[in-house]
């Protein structure tokens, strides 16, 4: 009976998370027009949204933010993890909290305090600001995954190969980086995905000039969802499950 129950709980929160997605994907194969009623399965609107170049720019503007803000997170994050979990300086806890209190912070906040930086800076909201303001929020996910990963591989390893005569530089790139690359790649598809589906953030640091995906299914649905942001956002769903997974897949640890 307990086993029953816990089954019926489970299937209701996945239900309820889940549902309203189905819904969308199934309706962006709508024939209608108007989605409140079947009329036939159709690739009518998948058709249409790949001849709308508006969509089309802004989804290559996104891969390109996405792409170039997850390498530099992903760089940047591997080398702070590395520092942090091998050398012991003055503030190295205070660093680590920092970390995770940018990661908790709401993204309203987030967005205002980078937006009041670059006015401050006299830097023009454009590309460099979402660029910048992308790799700020998707670094602490990078360092926090691959510190894991340092944390979890026996040391002896690299003391072994210090003791062999192997420099610094040969220790990271030849034993430490192998050994690390799941969690490094792993870092990089979710701080893609973060970067991929970011609104807030995006919506206070952004200028006129440069427009992002998120942005433009926002400013879209303000005027009533049509079947073409139902058929984008199927493709964006399935999209960021499919690099959540294979993130999922790389840090997951063997057994033995």
């Amino acid at each position: 009976m307990k086993r029953w129950m816990g089954i019926s709980w489970v299937s209701l929160v996945f239900a309820f998370l889940y549902g309203p997605l189905l819904v969308l994907m199934v309706f962006s194969f709508n024939q209608a027009r108007y989605t409140t009623a079947w009329q036939g399965f159709s690739f009518t609107w998948y058709t249409s949204l790949f001849e709308n170049q508006h969509l089309l720019d802004a989804f290559v503007n996104s891969l390109i933010v996405a792409f170039v803000s997850s390498l530099a997170a992903t760089a940047m994050g591997t080398l702070g993890a590395f520092a942090v979990s091998w050398y012991r300086f003055a503030g190295r806890k205070i660093f680590f909290g920092l970390v995770y209190s940018v990661m908790m912070s709401p993204d309203i906040v987030m967005g205002i305090s980078l937006l009041m930086l670059f006015v401050l800076a006299g830097i023009h909201p454009g590309f460099l600001t979402l660029l910048t303001a992308h790799i700020t929020f998707c670094l602490p996910f990078v360092i926090v995954l691959v510190h894991a990963r340092i944390s979890g591989f026996d040391p002896s390893v690299v003391d072994a190969a210090r003791d062999l005569g192997a420099k610094e530089y040969d220790v990271f790139f030849k034993i430490i980086l192998p050994m690390i690359l799941p969690a490094v790649l792993a870092g990089w598809l979710l701080s893609f995905t973060l970067s991929l589906d970011d609104v807030i953030i995006s919506f206070f640091v952004t200028g006129p000039g440069f427009e992002i995906l998120p942005l433009k299914i926002y400013s879209m649905v303000k005027l009533g969802v049509t079947p073409e942001v139902n058929a984008l956002c199927t493709i964006l769903f399935l999209l960021t499950l499919a690099a959540v997974m294979t993130a999922h897949f790389l840090i997951k640890e063997k057994k033995k």
